[in-house]
C-alpha cells in the first residue's frame, strides 16, 4: 500500500552523483568510438530519481576477420548489451552484491554513449522498452555524448519513453491508420527529464579546502609597510583575455553535425519513396479488385436472369494479395534524429552568426556601412 503513492507520482527530475558522472565519462571515453553501456542504480524519492552508483556491462570479444565488419559487430553487440540475457544475469548478481554491502541496489535504468548526438536508434529504443516493460517502469536512459563533451561542455541527458509510445510499441502497430488514431508523432517518442549533478557535503567541503598550487617564482620582499599590509606578495590570478571567442572559423562539430543531418534527411526521403511505392502498389491492386468485383457482379446478374446459381463474390481475397504497409517506426525514429541534429545546429550556429554579422563589413567591402 505504501508503494501506490510512489508509483502514482510522475518522474519530475533526475539527480546524478558526481562520482557516477565521472565513472560514466571514463567508461564512454575509453571505449570510444564503440558504444559503451552500463547499469545505474539509485532510489526514487518523491518523483526525483537519485542515481548513486553505476557499473559497466562486460564486453564480448569478437575474433578478428575483417576490421570494418568487426567494428560494426562490436558496436551492435555493445548497443544491445542492456537487454542481453547474460548481462541481465550479471546485472542481477551485481545488484545482489551491492545490497549485501548496504549500498543502494534499486535498478533505475542504464546509460549509453553517443557520438555527435546520434543516439535515437532502434537499439536504444528496444533497450529502454525492455527496461520500462520488464524491469521497472520508472527507469531512465542516461545518454553521454562523448564528441560534444570533448568541446568543453558536459553533455549528459536523461530520457524515458512516453506512455503513448509504450502503448503503441506493445501493440506493434506502426501503420498510418494507427498513428493517426493515437496521435503519436516523432516528438512524442522520448521525454527528456531535467538533470542535475549532486556532490556530497563532505566532497564540497574538501573542494573548498583544496590548497592552491604554490608559486615557483621568486617572491620579492615588500619595500614599504603599506605594501606588506596590502599583501602584494600574495599570488594573484592574472586576467587573460579570451581570444578564442574572436575566432571566425566554423566549428568542426557544426560541420560534422550538418553532414549527419543531411544523411538523415536522405534516409527520410528513402523511407518516403518506399511508402509512395507502397501506395502505388496498393492503388493498382485495389483497381484490379474493383474491376474483378464489377465483372463478377455482371456475371451474377446474367446468371440470375438465366436462373443459375450466382458465383461467390468474395473470391478476390484468394486471388489478389494486398501489399503490406511498411513499418513507420523507422521513419519516426529518423525524424526524431533529424530534430536532434537541427537543435544542435541551432545551438552552434548562434555564436557563429553573431561573429559573422560583427565582421560583415570586412567580408563584404562593397556594402555601405551604416
Amino acid at each position: 500500500m505504501a508503494d501506490a503513492p510512489i508509483k502514482d507520482t510522475p518522474l519530475k527530475a533526475v539527480q546524478v552523483e558526481a562520482l557516477v558522472v565521472m565513472k560514466v565519462i571514463k567508461h564512454c571515453s575509453q571505449t570510444f568510438p564503440t558504444v559503451a553501456t552500463g547499469s545505474i542504480v539509485g532510489m526514487d524519492i518523491n518523483g526525483q530519481l537519485q542515481i548513486t552508483n553505476s557499473f559497466p556491462f562486460p564486453t564480448v570479444e569478437i575474433p578478428s576477420t575483417d576490421t570494418h565488419h568487426d567494428s560494426n559487430a562490436a558496436s551492435n553487440l555493445a548497443a544491445a548489451a542492456p537487454r542481453a540475457k547474460a548481462n541481465t544475469a550479471y546485472q542481477n548478481e551485481m545488484i545482489r552484491c551491492l545490497r549485501e554491502v548496504n549500498v543502494d541496489a534499486n535498478n533505475v535504468g542504464w546509460y549509453t554513449s553517443a557520438n555527435m548526438g546520434n543516439f535515437v536508434t532502434a537499439n536504444m529504443i528496444e533497450n529502454q522498452v525492455f527496461y520500462q516493460r520488464e524491469l521497472n517502469e520508472r527507469t531512465i536512459a542516461l545518454v553521454h555524448d562523448v564528441s560534444r563533451s570533448s568541446q568543453g561542455s558536459l553533455s549528459l541527458r536523461a530520457f524515458r519513453l512516453s506512455p503513448t509510445f509504450m502503448t503503441q510499441y506493445k501493440e506493434n502497430k506502426f501503420t498510418t491508420e494507427s498513428l493517426q488514431k493515437s496521435g503519436l508523432s516523432y516528438k512524442d517518442i522520448l521525454i527528456e527529464l531535467p538533470l542535475t549533478i549532486h556532490n556530497s557535503h563532505l566532497l564540497t567541503s574538501f573542494l573548498h579546502q583544496l590548497p592552491s598550487k604554490p608559486t615557483t617564482d621568486e617572491i620579492p620582499f615588500p619595500s614599504t609597510l603599506a605594501d606588506l599590509h596590502k599583501g602584494v606578495n600574495a599570488p594573484q590570478q592574472p586576467l587573460y583575455p579570451n581570444l578564442d571567442s574572436l575566432d571566425l572559423a566554423i566549428d568542426p562539430f557544426l560541420e560534422k553535425t550538418c553532414d549527419l543531418m543531411l544523411d538523415s534527411i536522405e534516409t527520410h526521403y528513402t523511407e518516403l519513396n518506399n511508402y509512395q511505392y507502397y501506395q502505388r502498389q496498393l492503388g493498382r491492386e485495389q483497381a484490379k479488385i474493383t474491376a474483378w468485383q464489377t465483372k463478377r457482379k455482371s456475371e451474377n446478374a446474367a446468371r440470375a436472369a438465366s436462373k443459375q446459381t450466382p458465383l461467390p463474390e468474395d473470391e478476390w481475397t484468394r486471388l489478389f494479395k494486398l501489399p503490406q504497409e511498411p513499418n513507420r517506426l523507422e521513419s519516426l525514429l529518423n525524424s526524431r534524429q533529424v530534430e536532434q541534429y537541427a537543435r544542435q545546429v541551432d545551438g552552434f550556429s548562434a555564436s557563429v552568426s553573431g561573429k559573422m554579422f560583427a565582421v560583415k563589413s570586412n567580408l563584404l567591402p562593397g556594402e555601405s556601412q551604416s
